[in-house]
């Protein structure tokens, strides 16, 4: 896609462009490094219900040649929607029609392709303009999405992947702010999104604070019916909710739900509103 999003106005809710371009192949070095340094048992755990640690691989590879076929390739191509599927259903539709055609390849062939067309994808991301149109973001409710903040959902996605396949073979999370500080700004692009049902009088501000080295504090603002994250927010938010790192990256990708992140949350001001922002998710889920 190469039309400009001034075509397509009113995108300031979204907050700041997050440029994620320059991470994408240090995070490609540490995946290809984690797989590399896997042991044969260790491809057979579970990664995420239902899929091994090789099934995660295959659709990570699945990803890879869907951006490099699309963006790149100007592929059309593909898989069509059922009658009546919704967005969700198909996207889990086809992602486990590729992990049980992928079944039959082996780990190290897995890894051996992942390398080459990981690479591929790196030089893809690092050449595009953050300010074209892209493929919506549901999570964030815009369609079409701008490139900065598509690119930057597919970082976070390749990151939490890497996440799963170590914790997985009994490994921690990367502790690297670099690239989760990233990771949650895009996540908390969700939060006017999130909110949208949400009623509340304008100029109503809900700050979302995320302690720790990678995190930082996300103020939406209710505006004509609408919340945005355009302006950080100068009067007093009527609620904070504060939370670690590791149970904001979770919640997010619905690796805990909202009950068990809200319980181990702060919460200053209205609980009614805390309650709402903790529904955040930034996957298609």
């Amino acid at each position: 896609m190469n039309s400009k999003l001034n075509e397509v106005p009113g995108y300031s809710w979204l907050g700041s462009p997050i440029d994620a371009r320059r991470l994408f192949a240090p995070e490609q070095a540490a995946l290809m490094a984690t797989l590399r340094g896997l042991e044969p048992a260790d491809w057979r755990n579970e990664a995420v219900p239902g899929w091994t640690v090789r099934d995660l691989v295959a659709h990570l590879l699945g990803d890879f040649y869907g951006r490099l076929s699309r963006d790149r390739d100007g592929h059309q191509d593909g898989v069509a929607f059922a009658p009546g599927e919704t967005l969700e259903a198909f996207i889990h539709r086809i992602n486990q029609e590729w992990v049980e055609a992928y079944r039959r390849v082996s780990a190290a062939a897995l890894t051996d392709t992942l390398d080459l067309v990981g690479g591929q994808v790196v030089r893809l991301f690092e050449t595009t303009d953050p300010e074209n149109a892209s493929l919506g973001v549901s999570w964030a409710g815009v369609d079409p999405a701008p490139m900065w903040l598509d690119s930057a959902r597919d970082f976070t996605e390749f990151w939490t992947h890497r996440q799963q396949i170590r914790h997985a073979t009994g490994q921690d999370t990367d502790p690297s702010p670099r690239f989760l500080s990233v990771v949650l700004d895009t996540f908390m692009r969700a939060l006017p999104h999130t909110l949208r049902n949400t009623s509340a009088p304008s100029g109503t501000q809900i700050q979302v604070h995320v302690g720790g080295p990678a995190g930082g504090t996300w103020t939406a603002t209710a505006i004509d019916g609408r919340w945005s994250l355009a302006e950080p927010g100068t009067g007093r938010p009527v609620t904070r909710v504060s939370l670690d790192a590791p149970t904001a990256w979770r919640l997010c990708t619905r690796g805990i739900s909202p009950a068990v992140a809200f319980s181990r949350t702060r919460i200053d001001g209205d609980r009614q509103l805390a309650e709402a922002a903790c529904q955040i998710v930034s996957i298609v889920y």
